[in-house]
């Protein structure tokens, strides 16, 4: 129901009494939402907006991301680009693109999500999730806490690979064939790459960007030649 938009009081938005530069994200959260009002409050919101929407099984997250958030969100899809560019991967970058599928009940929109392994059945190409395969690599940004389980999401989704940051470290996923995500050490992936190698790249950005990206492109040309 369209009208559901209006339930969404601004003032809900920031009740957090954490001060904002200690936050990542701003989080209101409705319970109760049949897939069809889900549907409407998409259509309801502008193309190009900053929130984004997760919808499971009647419960709708709606997310607003704070500067630390979208750092870090940033800084990792540009750490993945890197890796893709200097591996000779061939890459197609579906951003925060919804994907949704009714038969699951879920919706969501997340940080980052690529297709590589999977990428020359979806080039240039509108992905329709219906028929199409699920991109290869999704990331997560969620600094602050969420009630939605992202992992049972993305794994009823078919996600091969699943990465989530919570600001201070990665967690790296790989679905099995129960459906269901194992930790894993290093990106099945990139597999010679340690996560230090991102947490070192994020530090050094805080400095300077462009040099970070300099080193780090070196460094991975680098082992190539090993």
């Amino acid at each position: 129901m369209v009208t559901a938009v209006s339930l969404l009081d601004r003032q809900s938005l920031f009740t957090d009494s954490t001060p904002e530069h200690n936050r990542g994200e701003n989080r209101v959260t409705l319970n109760g939402l049949t897939w069809q009002a889900y549907q409407q409050i998409l259509e309801a919101l502008p193309q190009s907006r900053a929130s984004r929407l997760t919808y499971d099984h009647g419960t709708l997250e709606i997310t607003m991301p704070l500067e630390t958030h979208e750092y870090a969100s940033e800084l990792i899809s540009l750490f993945i680009r890197i890796l893709a560019v200097e591996m000779g991967l061939r890459l197609k970058s579906m951003r925060s693109t919804t994907i949704n599928r009714q038969a699951f009940n879920r919706g969501a929109e997340p940080d980052c999500a690529y297709y590589i392994q999977n990428q020359s059945k979806v080039a240039g190409k509108i992905v329709d999730f219906t028929q199409d395969p699920p991109p290869d690599l999704v990331v997560e940004v969620d600094i602050t806490h969420t009630d939605i389980d992202k992992n049972r999401i993305y794994a009823s989704f078919g996600v091969p690979e699943f990465w989530r940051y919570n600001g201070k470290e990665l967690k790296i996923y790989q679905l099995q064939q129960q459906n269901v995500y194992i930790e894993c050490d290093r990106s099945p992936t990139f597999n010679w790459i340690d996560k230090e190698y991102l947490y070192r790249f994020l530090e050094e950005a805080k400095e300077d960007e462009v040099a970070a990206e300099i080193r780090f492109r070196a460094f991975v040309r680098n082992q190539k030649l090993v």
